[in-house]
């Protein structure tokens, strides 16, 4: 398949020989693109060595690595502070839920806080979310990149 597509984008003339490919035949290739600056930090732990029992900051990875490495330089990677509970939300004047993604997962206790049980609910961009206990409403501070996601499509 993949050599059809190549025989798609050559040239038909086959006589004369180009020194440079053409530019679509150049859209295909798969070099991988030079960055100036110092690479971003890797998600994936080196690993111990043969023998060894590996520390957390060797094996961890993803997530896990990422909240490790924002600890060791004094950086909180994620905010766990809880959401506004002193007063009720309305339509006029949301709560707002900061977000880097589109929906965030919110759960509340009414106002004043630990006045109801726990309610989880999904908080997304496009609507605002009311709270079936309380009525407070909630809405979300969307501050990461538009259409970001789009790839998951």
């Amino acid at each position: 398949m993949f050599n059809a597509a190549l025989r798609a984008v050559r040239p038909v003339v086959r006589s004369t020989r180009r020194s440079t490919p053409s530019t679509a035949f150049r859209a295909l290739s798969t070099t991988t693109p030079r960055f100036s600056g110092p690479a971003p930090p890797s998600l994936f732990g080196e690993g111990a060595k043969a023998g060894e029992i590996p520390s957390d900051e060797q094996q961890a990875t993803g997530l896990e690595r990422f909240q490790l490495l924002g600890e060791m330089h004094g950086v909180e990677a994620f905010d766990l502070e809880p959401l506004d509970s002193s007063r009720v939300g309305t339509l006029e004047d949301p709560i707002k839920v900061f977000s880097l993604d589109t929906s965030r997962v919110v759960g509340c206790t009414g106002s004043p806080a630990e006045s109801h049980e726990l309610h989880w609910f999904t908080v997304k961009k496009e609507k605002n979310r009311r709270c079936p206990e309380c009525g407070s409403v909630y809405v979300l501070d969307f501050q990461g990149v538009e259409h970001h996601d789009a790839h998951h499509h």
